[in-house]
Parts: structure tokens; C-alpha cells; sequence
């Protein structure tokens, strides 16, 4: 009993850690969770582990998910590509069903309280960069502050830790006044942070973030929510676009570019519209389980030679869906996309409005997000996904 007990006082502290490790670095988050899964694996109690599992739907769907792509290696023609999306693909494997056996309800606010406090040690770093006061460094620049990683992993994060925030201080009536004083500082400052900063698909999955809220404050009231929406967002649209030189520039460019799309524009916004094109193409030709696991970027290579040869290949289309089908055909799809389905569903059944809100927001804003770029493949983004998604929908009131 007493040594069930230290293990499970081990894993906290370890989740802890991890919480606190995962938006800030790549080697220290992989190193807890090394540790987090051989003592998960060489524990025993496995018949426990293996009910608890198995009882899961969700898991189960993401077991599935990760099963179609080792299966696709079987027709696919680069073995060496397929292996490394295989890998990067095994925390739908083991680590989410790991994690999700080893949390505990007793301590979700710790664990969010530690990513609070590592998106908040972060800010700080870029309001350091940015006001000059330390040097540039990683990632980080004057003009685009996102100092432990890129802006196209940063901005999403911040804005689901934006939303966290705002929970907090509209729902949480346990807020003591100092407690809804740092908050509400800290929800303006992480706000301005998103605009200063140059990740545009984490500035749209922002407006995302604060409609759904909107709807959740508003106990999803259409009326009320749609017209608070339309009042609220283009409200912060407009301050951000007059105050941010970045953010209009990004705004800017962006329309620009849009508007000014030819099959030959090699532009972000250009190479995102192209690959999705081309890769559409390859999706028509294999529409039901893909090209394999490991054969994007050949057969994509096959599109663009014909379609846009002056363009510049890709391992990936920059748009989650569409890496899928390619790679996995409509079957890849639907197994993504039960795993969304089940967590919207399960977290109607949480009786703490944290858990439920959070919940369905989680993956809602992955599905906004994974139309510009392919986020269940970047470390960042996956590990938070599945680090909240280990606690957000489990079921705490099974032994």
C-alpha cells in the first residue's frame, strides 16, 4: 500500500514537471515523460492498466488512429519517411494512455497552475526581448518575441492558456482578490502578447477562443452570444490591427496575398493554397487509404512537377486534413477526426464546468487550427494536446 502510494505521489510530482516543461523545452518535457512511461511500463498492475484502457473510447480511437499508420507502411514506398511519422506519432500510442491512467482528479489545478506558470515565465521572457532589456535569442526577435519556440507553436498555446485565464476569472468564484487581480493582469498581458507576436493561425485560433467562450459564458444562448461576437471580436480585431505594427502586417500580407493567389505565387499564404491543391489532387487518386504512411512527399513531388514546378516541394501540405487523407485516405480522416468526436461528447458528461468548457474547447480550436498547418505532428502542440486531453475527459468516477 505505502509503495502504490509513493508511485502514485512519483507520478504527480513527475505530471507536475511535465506541465510546467512542455511549452518551454524539448529535451527537459522528454525527459519526464521517459521517466513517466518505463515507470508506468515496469510497475506492473497491468491487468488494471490494460481495463482501464480498453474501457476508454476515446483511447481506444486514438490506439486506432496510431494503428492506421503503422498499417500504412505496408503500401508505402518510403519505409525510412513512414517510420519518422510513425514516431512521431507514438503518443497516441502509449504516452496519452499513460498519462491518462496516472492523472488524478485531486490535482488537475495543480497541473494547470504549472502550465499557467510556464506560459507566464514565457511571456515574460518575450516582453523582456521585446522591450530590449535582454538580448534576442532561439527563437526569439525584437520584432517577433517567441523565445522557447516558433511562432507557429507559440501563439496557439497561448491562446488556449489565454482561455484558461479567462475561465478563471469569469467562473471561478473561489478567486480570492489577489488571485482575480494577477489573473486579470495577466489575461491583458498574454492578450497583447498574442498580438505582438507573429503567429497568424494562433491569432485566428484566438478569435476562435474567445467566441466559444463567449457562447459558454452565455450557457450557449445564440441570440446573446452571436451578438456579443459580433461586437467583441471585431472590437479586439480593430485595437489590435491600430496598435500592433506586426499584426497588421501579418493582416495585410496576408490579404494581399490571397487576393493576388496565382498557382506560381511563392508566398506563405501562396505555398499554403498550392499544396492544397496539389495535394487534393493526390487524395483523388487514392481517396480511400492513401498513398501510405510514408509517400506525401513523392507523390506530391508527381503533382507539382505538372501542376507547379516553379513552387517548392513539401513533406507536408501545411493543413492537417490534408496530410491524413493522403497519407491514410478517408479511413486516416474519420479515425482523426472520432477522436474530436468522442472528446466533445465526453466532456457533456463532466459535472465540473472547467473540464466540460475546457473540453469541448480543446478540440474545437485543434480543428480551426489544423486547416493552416499539420499541429498533431510539432512536439509543442501535440504534448499539450495530449497532456489535457490525459485529464479533460477522464471519467473520474470509475475505481
Amino acid at each position: 500500500m505505502l509503495q502504490k502510494f509513493s508511485l502514485d505521489k512519483t507520478y504527480q510530482y513527475l505530471l507536475m514537471a511535465l506541465a510546467f516543461l512542455a511549452p518551454l523545452t524539448v529535451f527537459g518535457a522528454n525527459f519526464i515523460i521517459v521517466i513517466i512511461v518505463l515507470l508506468w511500463l515496469f510497475s506492473g498492475d497491468y491487468r488494471s492498466k490494460y481495463n482501464q484502457i480498453i474501457s476508454s473510447r476515446l483511447l481506444i480511437a486514438s490506439i486506432i488512429f496510431f494503428s492506421l499508420h503503422l498499417i500504412g507502411l505496408m503500401w508505402t514506398e518510403n519505409l525510412e519517411w513512414g517510420l519518422h511519422i510513425v514516431h512521431k506519432m507514438w503518443y497516441f500510442l502509449l504516452l496519452w494512455p499513460v498519462l491518462y491512467s496516472v492523472t488524478r482528479k485531486e490535482y488537475v489545478k495543480k497541473y494547470v497552475t504549472f502550465f499557467l506558470l510556464a506560459i507566464t515565465f514565457t511571456e515574460i521572457t518575450s516582453y523582456l526581448v521585446w522591450f530590449e532589456i535582454i538580448p534576442e535569442f532561439k527563437y526569439a526577435s525584437v520584432t517577433n518575441p517567441t523565445p522557447y519556440m516558433s511562432h507557429i507553436s507559440y501563439n496557439p498555446i497561448l491562446a488556449f492558456s489565454i482561455y484558461i485565464v479567462y475561465h478563471q476569472i469569469f467562473f471561478n468564484k473561489k478567486l480570492s482578490r489577489l488571485e482575480f487581480f494577477l489573473y486579470s493582469f495577466f489575461a491583458i498581458t498574454m492578450t497583447i502578447n498574442m498580438f505582438i507576436t507573429g503567429g497568424r493561425a494562433g491569432q485566428v485560433m484566438y478569435f476562435a477562443m474567445v467566441s466559444i467562450f463567449i457562447f459558454q459564458f452565455f450557457n450557449y444562448q445564440k441570440i446573446k452570444s452571436l451578438f456579443a461576437i459580433l461586437i467583441i471580436v471585431p472590437t479586439i480585431f480593430y485595437t489590435a490591427y491600430q496598435m500592433s505594427p506586426l499584426f497588421q502586417q501579418r493582416v495585410d500580407l496576408a490579404v494581399q496575398q490571397t487576393l493576388n493567389y496565382s498557382i506560381k505565387t511563392n508566398s506563405a499564404v501562396g505555398q499554403r493554397i498550392t499544396f492544397a491543391i496539389n495535394s487534393w489532387e493526390v487524395v483523388k487518386q487514392n481517396p480511400i487509404i492513401g498513398v501510405g504512411t510514408g509517400d506525401f512527399l513523392s507523390e506530391y513531388q508527381k503533382i507539382n512537377e505538372i501542376n507547379s514546378p516553379d513552387m517548392p516541394d513539401s513533406p507536408n501540405p501545411h493543413n492537417m486534413y490534408l496530410l491524413i487523407a493522403v497519407q491514410l485516405g478517408l479511413i486516416g480522416v474519420i479515425s482523426m477526426l472520432s477522436i474530436f468526436y468522442y472528446q466533445i461528447k465526453l466532456s457533456f458528461a463532466q459535472p465540473k464546468k472547467f473540464l466540460k468548457d475546457a473540453g469541448i474547447t480543446l478540440p474545437l480550436l485543434f480543428l480551426v487550427i489544423m486547416w493552416s498547418d499539420s499541429y498533431l505532428l510539432g512536439h509543442y502542440t501535440t504534448l499539450v494536446y495530449v497532456f489535457f486531453s490525459s485529464f479533460l475527459y477522464k471519467d473520474f468516477e470509475k475505481p
